[in-house]
Protein backbone atom coordinates (compact mmCIF):
# COMPACT_ATOMS: atom_id res chain seq x y z
CA UNK A 1 0.00 0.00 0.00
CA UNK A 2 1.49 3.58 -1.00
CA UNK A 3 -0.26 6.42 -0.03
CA UNK A 4 2.69 8.95 -1.36
CA UNK A 5 0.70 12.14 -2.85
CA UNK A 6 -2.45 11.43 -0.49
CA UNK A 7 -3.39 13.20 3.04
CA UNK A 8 -5.25 11.64 6.24
CA UNK A 9 -6.76 13.40 9.23
CA UNK A 10 -6.73 11.16 12.64
CA UNK A 11 -9.07 11.99 15.06
CA UNK A 12 -7.84 10.74 18.42
CA UNK A 13 -4.35 9.77 17.44
CA UNK A 14 -2.33 10.30 20.22
CA UNK A 15 -2.33 6.73 21.77
CA UNK A 16 -3.75 3.20 20.89
CA UNK A 17 -4.86 2.44 17.31
CA UNK A 18 -4.99 6.28 16.44
CA UNK A 19 -1.32 6.29 17.15
CA UNK A 20 -0.72 3.29 15.18
CA UNK A 21 -2.82 3.95 12.18
CA UNK A 22 -0.71 7.25 12.09
CA UNK A 23 2.58 5.72 11.89
CA UNK A 24 1.66 3.19 9.63
CA UNK A 25 0.24 5.52 7.24
CA UNK A 26 2.75 8.34 7.38
CA UNK A 27 5.56 5.51 6.99
CA UNK A 28 3.75 4.59 3.70
CA UNK A 29 3.80 7.67 2.61
CA UNK A 30 1.03 9.93 3.69
CA UNK A 31 0.87 13.42 5.23
CA UNK A 32 -0.52 13.08 8.31
CA UNK A 33 -2.84 15.78 10.28
CA UNK A 34 -3.74 14.45 13.74
CA UNK A 35 -5.81 15.60 16.49
CA UNK A 36 -6.61 14.56 19.89
CA UNK A 37 -7.54 16.23 23.39
CA UNK A 38 -4.52 15.13 25.06
CA UNK A 39 -1.69 17.46 23.12
CA UNK A 40 1.76 16.55 24.93
CA UNK A 41 0.93 13.03 23.43
CA UNK A 42 0.72 13.92 20.04
CA UNK A 43 3.53 15.93 20.55
CA UNK A 44 5.40 12.43 21.03
CA UNK A 45 3.58 10.90 18.33
CA UNK A 46 4.97 13.72 15.67
CA UNK A 47 8.20 13.07 16.91
CA UNK A 48 8.27 9.79 15.81
CA UNK A 49 6.56 10.42 12.60
CA UNK A 50 9.09 12.79 11.42
CA UNK A 51 11.56 10.12 11.43
CA UNK A 52 9.75 9.30 8.32
CA UNK A 53 8.42 12.33 7.00
CA UNK A 54 7.87 16.06 7.91
CA UNK A 55 4.49 16.44 6.42
CA UNK A 56 2.66 16.11 9.79
CA UNK A 57 0.66 18.14 11.60
CA UNK A 58 -1.03 18.37 15.19
CA UNK A 59 -3.97 20.11 16.96
CA UNK A 60 -5.19 19.78 20.20
CA UNK A 61 -9.09 19.17 19.73
CA UNK A 62 -12.11 18.08 21.31
CA UNK A 63 -14.25 16.13 18.66
CA UNK A 64 -17.39 17.43 19.89
CA UNK A 65 -16.52 20.60 19.36
CA UNK A 66 -17.63 21.27 15.90
CA UNK A 67 -16.04 24.70 15.73
CA UNK A 68 -12.95 23.42 16.70
CA UNK A 69 -13.09 20.47 14.15
CA UNK A 70 -13.87 22.27 11.23
CA UNK A 71 -10.70 25.10 11.88
CA UNK A 72 -8.25 22.07 12.55
CA UNK A 73 -10.05 20.42 8.89
CA UNK A 74 -9.37 24.08 7.41
CA UNK A 75 -5.77 24.29 8.31
CA UNK A 76 -5.11 20.53 7.30
CA UNK A 77 -6.36 21.52 3.62
CA UNK A 78 -4.14 25.03 3.66
CA UNK A 79 -1.73 22.70 4.44
CA UNK A 80 -1.96 20.07 2.63
CA UNK A 81 -4.63 21.22 -0.31
CA UNK A 82 -6.93 18.07 0.18
CA UNK A 83 -8.05 15.67 2.96
CA UNK A 84 -8.05 11.99 0.97
CA UNK A 85 -8.30 10.00 3.87
CA UNK A 86 -10.19 10.26 7.26
CA UNK A 87 -10.12 8.05 10.49
CA UNK A 88 -12.61 8.58 12.85
CA UNK A 89 -11.04 7.24 15.98
CA UNK A 90 -11.62 9.39 18.70
CA UNK A 91 -14.14 7.91 21.47
CA UNK A 92 -14.80 7.86 25.21
CA UNK A 93 -15.36 3.83 26.71
CA UNK A 94 -14.07 3.62 29.95
CA UNK A 95 -17.32 3.68 31.73
CA UNK A 96 -19.19 0.77 33.24
CA UNK A 97 -22.46 1.00 35.34
CA UNK A 98 -25.64 -1.06 35.08
CA UNK A 99 -28.31 1.17 32.54
CA UNK A 100 -30.64 1.84 35.91
CA UNK A 101 -27.06 3.54 37.14
CA UNK A 102 -25.67 5.56 34.22
CA UNK A 103 -26.02 9.27 34.75
CA UNK A 104 -27.76 11.21 31.85
CA UNK A 105 -24.57 13.49 31.28
CA UNK A 106 -22.94 10.46 30.98
CA UNK A 107 -24.93 9.48 27.85
CA UNK A 108 -24.74 12.81 26.36
CA UNK A 109 -20.68 12.57 26.72
CA UNK A 110 -20.71 9.79 25.18
CA UNK A 111 -23.42 10.86 22.71
CA UNK A 112 -21.34 13.69 22.09
CA UNK A 113 -17.79 12.76 21.42
CA UNK A 114 -18.92 9.12 19.79
CA UNK A 115 -21.27 9.99 17.44
CA UNK A 116 -20.88 13.72 17.35
CA UNK A 117 -17.26 13.50 16.99
CA UNK A 118 -17.75 11.27 14.32
CA UNK A 119 -20.16 13.52 12.44
CA UNK A 120 -18.30 16.71 12.25
CA UNK A 121 -15.13 15.64 10.43
CA UNK A 122 -17.10 13.81 8.45
CA UNK A 123 -19.40 17.04 7.29
CA UNK A 124 -15.84 19.03 6.97
CA UNK A 125 -14.32 16.51 4.43
CA UNK A 126 -16.67 15.37 2.44
CA UNK A 127 -17.26 18.95 0.27
CA UNK A 128 -13.56 18.58 -0.64
CA UNK A 129 -13.68 14.43 -1.27
CA UNK A 130 -17.30 15.00 -3.22
CA UNK A 131 -15.57 17.79 -5.51
CA UNK A 132 -12.64 15.86 -6.39
CA UNK A 133 -14.63 12.23 -6.34
CA UNK A 134 -12.40 10.34 -4.23
CA UNK A 135 -12.22 9.39 -0.79
CA UNK A 136 -11.81 7.30 1.87
CA UNK A 137 -13.80 7.30 5.62
CA UNK A 138 -12.96 5.12 8.11
CA UNK A 139 -14.88 4.81 11.11
CA UNK A 140 -13.51 3.15 14.22
CA UNK A 141 -16.64 1.21 15.90
CA UNK A 142 -16.67 -2.00 18.23
CA UNK A 143 -17.16 -5.27 18.67
CA UNK A 144 -20.10 -3.51 21.16
CA UNK A 145 -21.55 -2.00 18.52
CA UNK A 146 -22.43 -5.14 16.97
CA UNK A 147 -23.34 -7.58 20.07
CA UNK A 148 -24.13 -5.34 22.34
CA UNK A 149 -22.07 -5.00 26.11
CA UNK A 150 -23.73 -5.96 29.42
CA UNK A 151 -23.40 -2.44 31.67
CA UNK A 152 -22.14 -0.78 28.37
CA UNK A 153 -25.40 0.33 27.06
CA UNK A 154 -24.66 3.38 26.24
CA UNK A 155 -21.10 3.05 25.09
CA UNK A 156 -22.62 -0.10 22.67
CA UNK A 157 -25.26 2.27 21.31
CA UNK A 158 -23.25 5.09 20.55
CA UNK A 159 -20.92 2.17 18.53
CA UNK A 160 -24.14 0.46 16.81
CA UNK A 161 -24.91 4.07 15.70
CA UNK A 162 -21.49 4.76 14.39
CA UNK A 163 -22.19 1.36 12.35
CA UNK A 164 -25.58 2.63 10.98
CA UNK A 165 -24.11 5.55 9.92
CA UNK A 166 -21.52 3.91 8.24
CA UNK A 167 -23.35 1.45 6.17
CA UNK A 168 -26.26 5.14 5.38
CA UNK A 169 -23.67 7.48 4.10
CA UNK A 170 -21.54 4.56 1.99
CA UNK A 171 -25.52 4.42 0.12
CA UNK A 172 -25.04 8.28 -0.69
CA UNK A 173 -21.39 9.14 -1.55
CA UNK A 174 -19.84 5.12 -3.19
CA UNK A 175 -20.60 6.33 -6.63
CA UNK A 176 -18.75 9.46 -6.04
CA UNK A 177 -15.55 7.81 -5.65
CA UNK A 178 -15.60 7.64 -2.06
CA UNK A 179 -15.80 4.64 0.30
CA UNK A 180 -17.06 4.79 3.99
CA UNK A 181 -16.55 1.71 5.94
CA UNK A 182 -16.14 0.74 9.73
CA UNK A 183 -14.39 -1.54 12.00
CA UNK A 184 -15.05 -3.38 14.82
CA UNK A 185 -12.42 -3.94 17.35
CA UNK A 186 -12.82 -6.38 20.10
CA UNK A 187 -10.31 -6.68 22.78
CA UNK A 188 -6.99 -4.58 21.97
CA UNK A 189 -3.86 -4.08 23.77
CA UNK A 190 -3.83 -1.38 26.65
CA UNK A 191 -3.47 1.91 24.59
CA UNK A 192 -1.21 2.88 27.47
CA UNK A 193 1.48 0.47 25.95
CA UNK A 194 3.91 1.96 23.41
CA UNK A 195 4.48 -1.18 21.58
CA UNK A 196 2.11 -1.28 18.52
CA UNK A 197 2.51 -5.21 18.64
CA UNK A 198 1.92 -5.48 22.22
CA UNK A 199 -0.64 -7.91 23.45
CA UNK A 200 -2.03 -9.74 26.49
CA UNK A 201 -3.74 -13.66 26.82
CA UNK A 202 -7.75 -12.86 26.79
CA UNK A 203 -10.21 -15.17 27.33
CA UNK A 204 -12.72 -12.61 25.19
CA UNK A 205 -11.53 -14.99 21.69
CA UNK A 206 -11.13 -18.15 20.77
CA UNK A 207 -7.87 -16.61 19.02
CA UNK A 208 -6.98 -16.37 23.38
CA UNK A 209 -5.26 -12.91 22.82
CA UNK A 210 -5.83 -9.11 22.74
CA UNK A 211 -5.31 -7.50 18.88
CA UNK A 212 -2.65 -5.64 18.40
CA UNK A 213 -2.82 -1.73 17.77
CA UNK A 214 -0.96 -2.53 14.15
CA UNK A 215 -3.08 -5.70 13.51
CA UNK A 216 -6.14 -3.02 13.88
CA UNK A 217 -3.80 -0.02 12.74
CA UNK A 218 -3.37 -2.63 9.31
CA UNK A 219 -6.76 -3.18 8.62
CA UNK A 220 -7.64 0.48 8.87
CA UNK A 221 -5.08 1.38 6.27
CA UNK A 222 -6.15 -1.37 3.98
CA UNK A 223 -9.64 0.02 3.72
CA UNK A 224 -7.53 3.50 2.97
CA UNK A 225 -5.94 2.05 0.46
CA UNK A 226 -7.08 2.21 -3.20
CA UNK A 227 -6.76 -1.16 -2.99
CA UNK A 228 -10.11 -1.25 -1.57
CA UNK A 229 -11.95 0.62 -3.82
CA UNK A 230 -14.31 -1.99 -4.35
CA UNK A 231 -15.46 -1.79 -0.49
CA UNK A 232 -18.11 0.22 0.73
CA UNK A 233 -20.70 0.00 3.52
CA UNK A 234 -19.43 -2.35 5.61
CA UNK A 235 -18.46 -3.30 9.54
CA UNK A 236 -16.00 -5.77 9.60
CA UNK A 237 -15.21 -7.14 13.16
CA UNK A 238 -11.37 -7.78 14.04
CA UNK A 239 -12.02 -9.41 16.90
CA UNK A 240 -10.05 -12.89 17.13
CA UNK A 241 -13.45 -15.14 16.83
CA UNK A 242 -14.92 -13.05 19.46
CA UNK A 243 -16.84 -15.00 22.76
CA UNK A 244 -20.24 -13.86 23.24
CA UNK A 245 -20.18 -12.35 26.24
Amino acid sequence: MDFHGQSAFITGASVGIGRAVALLLAQRGAQVSLCDINYEKLELVKKEIEEYTKDVLIFKCDVSDEECVNDCIKKTEEAFGKVDILVNNAALWRFWSPFVETPTDEWKKLLDVNIMGTVYPTKAVLPGMLERKYGRIINVASIAGVIGNANMVHYSATKGAVISMTQALAKEVSANGITVNSVAPGSVSNSSDEDIDAWQPSELSFVGRTGTDRENADLICFLASKEAAYISGENIRIDGCRKRM
